[in-house]
């Protein structure tokens, strides 16, 4: 009797170590089931692969549109450079007009006068290549200075001209279709140091009343 007992509780020992395996098993098998993502349905396949293509198509076309510009700007800018450095030929030629004018042994000499109506066509005719290459000079006298077009060289007394008006023009500038070029070499008025210390005298007193 003792060993059907004994029988028994092996058995049941048996039993009870399948029951865990089984468990144990069953509850691995869950979290393998968990870890497996889930298959997309075949719409959300198809909204994803519309999102992906509107991206691609998106990005060429950004990228069309900086291939157009920057052909447009080489085609249009391309002789920056070039039409910058061609500007030192109107400079050589005012200055050489500069050094024949005050040369004290050709004045009034028939030869000076030939020769600057010479330098006078050359300029003309350098300024009409440039304007069909919309190469432009910038206006400069008796305007308002304006630091994206001029650069202030000195300050001149005017008491004639509101201050900041441009009276002299040292070096001309210019411009290519909507971009400078070349600033304008620039003087600028100001008013007489008298003039402006009666002008703050005047402006204090005023302010005292």
């Amino acid at each position: 009797m003792e060993k059907d007992q004994n029988q028994t509780e092996i058995k049941n020992a048996s039993d009870e170590k399948e029951e865990n395996i089984d468990s144990e098993t069953s509850t691995n098998s869950e979290k393998e089931i968990q870890k497996e993502p889930q298959e997309k349905s075949p719409e959300e396949k198809i909204l994803e692969l519309e999102d992906k293509l509107a991206r691609t198509f998106a990005e060429m076309e950004n990228q069309r549109r900086r291939f157009e510009k920057e052909k447009e700007d080489a085609y249009e800018y391309g002789g920056f450079a070039f039409a910058k450095e061609a500007l030192n030929l109107l400079d050589n030629l005012e200055r050489s007009k500069q050094i024949l004018s005050n040369d004290a042994s050709l004045k009034n000499s028939e030869a000076l006068k030939k020769t600057l109506e010479h330098f006078d066509i050359i300029n003309k005719d350098l300024i009409s290549v440039f304007s069909k290459n919309n190469i432009n000079p910038v206006e400069s006298l008796n305007k308002k200075f304006d630091p994206n077009l001029h650069q202030a060289m000195m300050e001149i007394e005017d008491d004639q001209k509101e201050p900041g008006t441009i009276i002299q023009e040292i070096q001309k500038g210019f411009t290519i279709k909507d971009r400078l070029l070349r600033p304008a070499l620039v003087g600028v008025a100001k008013k007489t140091e008298n003039l402006a210390q009666k002008d703050e005298k005047n402006k204090d007193n005023s302010e005292n009343k």
